[in-house]
């Protein structure tokens, strides 16, 4: 993250992470006060054993794209809701990068999706990762399903009185 202050979204990732069962780095490396230590970071990260790197920056929100520029390994920007713009300006900073410096993007505040995406890349060679996504995913659709239940049989025609006409929805 480019501050402390970004902690609360990005902690989001951990948490998914963590569901995981994959292991994480949270550490604050800024572009712009630490740029010798953000270079390094992106530089090293490979030989650490990384395989993700999820960054998180407002404002100018260069971070992500510093750090992709620093390493061969995917990395997640996720922008961080801004006081003045309401995170739009790091949105833009984050997904607008040039050929050949890909930033995978997430929306503004998007924490906790970020630590899936992660997940999701891991999961392409990591079986047990991949077993916990299809859980967590089958949990996501029960709890879906749960606030709207289908009909039981017999009930369906109760709630269509009629047909729709075509005419009338245009």
């Amino acid at each position: 993250m480019g501050s402390d202050s970004d902690y609360p979204v990005l902690r989001e990732a951990a948490v998914m992470l963590e569901r995981f069962g994959i292991p994480y780095e949270l550490r604050v490396v800024s572009a712009h006060r630490t740029p010798d230590d953000m270079a390094h970071y992106g530089r090293s990260a490979l030989e650490r054993g990384l395989k993700v790197i999820i960054a998180g920056a407002g404002g100018a929100a260069h971070l992500p794209g510093m750090l992709a520029s620093h390493t061969v390994l995917p990395v997640i920007g996720v922008p961080i809701p801004t006081k003045h713009l309401g995170g739009i300006d790091s949105l833009y900073s984050i997904v607008q990068m040039p050929a050949g410096v890909p930033v995978a993007t997430v929306a503004i505040g998007g924490g906790r999706n970020a630590g899936i995406l992660a997940a999701e890349i891991i999961a392409t060679f990591d079986r047990a990762v991949q077993e916990k996504l299809l859980a967590y995913k089958a949990e996501l659709a029960e709890q879906s399903r749960a606030k709207n239940p289908l009909p039981a049989v017999g009930e369906l025609h109760m709630a269509i009185e009629k047909p729709y006409d075509r005419d009338e929805l245009s």
